[in-house]
C-alpha cells in the first residue's frame, strides 16, 4: 500500500499560529474531497485503509485528505493547552478546506468523523454561516454524538495524557491494545501497522507516544456544568445539519449509548443508524465490512442506503 503524502496548512490562533499536518491520498485536483478526522489521542493515519479503499473504489477522481489535529501527529503543538477544544479545531479545519479550494475547486465535500473528528464534524456541519467552499453532503459519524456517556470519558481520562516510554513499537503497540480493546477483533498485524504511526522517538531513548500530554488539561478540566452546556450545543449543531448523515456504532460502545443513537436517526438529519456487533468504542474502519458500508455510503451517487449486513 502506498504511503500518502504530507503537507501542512497554516492555522491561526491567539499565540501567533501553527501548523496543522494532513495526509493526502487520490487525486490532488479531483473536485470531489472527503475529509477524515480522527479520535481524541489518535492521528489522521488511522484511515490508510479507508482512504485507500476510497480511491480505489471511486468511479471519479477522488481525493482524500486526513488530517493530524494540533497537538497529534505530525501536527505543531499549541503554545496555549486551553485552545485543545472544539473551536480551535473547526477554524483549522476551515483554514484546511480554504487552502484546498484555493489548489482545486471543491464541488463535492464529504466528511467522516470517528469520534472526536465526529463533533468537528458536527460544528462543520451544523454552524450556521461557516465559510465552507461547498456544503457537506455526506457526513459520516464513527460511534459519537452529541451525548457522551460520562464512564466512558472517565476511562478515556485514566490514560489520555500518560504518553509513557517505551522500548520497542511493539511495546508500545502492546500498551495501547490494552486500552484499545473495545476496538474490536485486530490481527496482531493490524495492530501493528495501526500502532506505527501512534510513536515517535522518545529524546531519552525508545519511543513515545505522538501527542502532546496536554491535550488531556481543557478534557480534565470539564465541569458538569459545562458539559451539560456543551451537550445542548451539539444537539442544536446536530439539528441544524442538512448533510445526508450515516451514523456508525459499535454494539458494545460505551462512549455512544445506543438511546442517543436512536435519537439520531429521529431528529436533526435523521441519521442511518449502522451498528457492528462484537465492537466498542470505535470502529476502526479496518474490517472489511466497515469499510463497505462507509465507501458504499461516500461513492453512490444516489439516495439509496449503504449496503451492510451488520447493521
Amino acid at each position: 500500500m502506498p504511503d500518502p503524502k504530507l503537507n501542512y496548512v497554516p492555522c491561526p490562533d491567539a499565540s501567533g499560529g501553527h501548523r496543522m499536518a494532513f495526509w493526502e491520498w487520490g487525486d490532488a485536483k479531483a473536485a470531489h474531497v472527503v475529509i477524515c478526522v480522527h479520535g481524541l489521542s489518535r492521528q489522521g493515519r488511522d484511515f490508510d485503509v479507508l482512504a485507500q479503499a476510497l480511491v480505489e473504489r471511486a468511479t471519479h477522481p477522488i481525493r482524500v485528505i486526513s488530517p493530524d489535529v494540533v497537538g497529534r501527529g505530525k501536527s505543531d503543538w499549541l503554545k496555549d493547552p486551553s485552545g485543545y477544544q472544539i473551536p480551535q479545531y473547526v477554524a483549522d479545519m476551515l483554514a484546511l478546506l480554504a487552502m484546498l479550494h484555493q489548489q482545486a475547486p471543491i464541488v463535492t465535500l464529504d466528511w467522516f468523523g470517528t469520534s472526536m473528528g465526529g463533533l468537528i464534524g458536527v460544528g462543520v456541519c451544523g454552524t450556521p454561516n461557516l465559510p465552507l467552499p461547498a456544503p457537506v453532503r455526506r457526513l459520516v459519524l464513527n460511534d459519537v454524538g452529541p451525548a457522551l456517556q460520562s464512564q466512558a470519558l472517565q476511562r478515556i481520562g485514566t490514560y489520555l495524557g500518560n504518553t509513557g516510554q517505551f522500548e520497542t513499537l511493539q511495546q508500545a503497540a502492546d500498551a495501547m491494545w490494552a486500552i484499545s480493546t473495545s476496538f474490536g477483533p485486530h490481527t496482531p498485524q493490524q495492530w501493528l501497522a495501526l500502532s506505527a504511526p501512534m510513536v515517535k522517538p522518545h529524546p531519552a531513548g525508545g519511543v513515545t507516544l505522538h501527542y502532546d500530554p496536554d491535550i488531556a488539561v481543557p478534557f480534565r478540566a470539564i465541569t458538569p456544568e459545562a458539559a451539560a452546556q456543551g451537550e445542548a450545543a451539539l444537539w442544536q449543531a446536530y439539528d441544524n445539519i442538512r448533510a445526508q448523515t450515516l451514523l456508525l456504532r459499535g454494539a458494545q460502545s460505551d462512549l455512544l449509548h445506543r438511546d442517543t443513537a436512536m435519537a439520531m436517526t429521529q431528529r436533526g438529519p435523521k441519521a442511518q443508524l449502522v451498528e457492528f456487533p462484537g465492537v466498542g468504542h470505535a470502529p476502526t474502519l479496518i474490517a472489511q465490512d466497515q469499510v463497505d458500508v462507509v465507501t458504499s455510503f461516500l461513492l453512490k451517487d444516489s439516495d439509496e442506503k449503504p449496503e451492510s449486513g451488520a447493521g
